[in-house]
């Protein structure tokens, strides 16, 4: 059963949490490893590298997203591209993240949390909740 008083509070913490790591994630690409580093990187996981820069965008600006509470739902599912494409590029490393070169699996867990805050809701405290639009009767009567 899920508990309609907590649950908000655990949506939001998930919510910041996915938050923080994209944020995290953008900056390292700026500052350790730099655009044209990454963007040598991805040419050598067979990506274009002039995705480098709209990637590390997407992760900086998503992640600013998820913390403030603007529009997290629709942000979780817009930045499924960038956490699908980091799955395939550690895909073949092995399960863990300890694996030469990173494992797959903190892309896949990555890859659940986002669809839970997508499909569960943006938690207490967001700025701008998703609008989802209700079910048409005619749809729920057809069902």
């Amino acid at each position: 059963m899920i508990d309609p008083r907590l649950a908000p509070y655990g949506l939001t913490l998930l919510r910041l949490s996915l938050g923080i790591m994209f944020i995290a994630h953008a900056w390292l690409k700026v500052a350790v490893f730099t655009v044209p580093g990454f963007g040598a990187f991805m040419a050598g996981a067979g990506f274009p590298a002039s995705l480098a820069l709209p990637v590390i965008v997407a992760e900086a600006v998503g992640g600013v997203a998820l913390v403030l509470g603007l529009y997290a739902r629709a942000v979780s599912v817009a930045l499924l591209p960038v956490l699908l494409g980091a799955l395939m590029v550690h895909a073949g490393n092995g399960w863990v993240f300890n694996a030469p070169n990173g494992g797959w699996e903190y892309p896949a867990f990555l890859i659940v949390g986002a669809l839970v805050q997508a499909l569960a809701g943006d938690g207490a405290l967001a700025l701008r909740p998703t609008r989802v639009g209700a079910a048409r009767p005619a749809l729920a009567a057809a069902a």
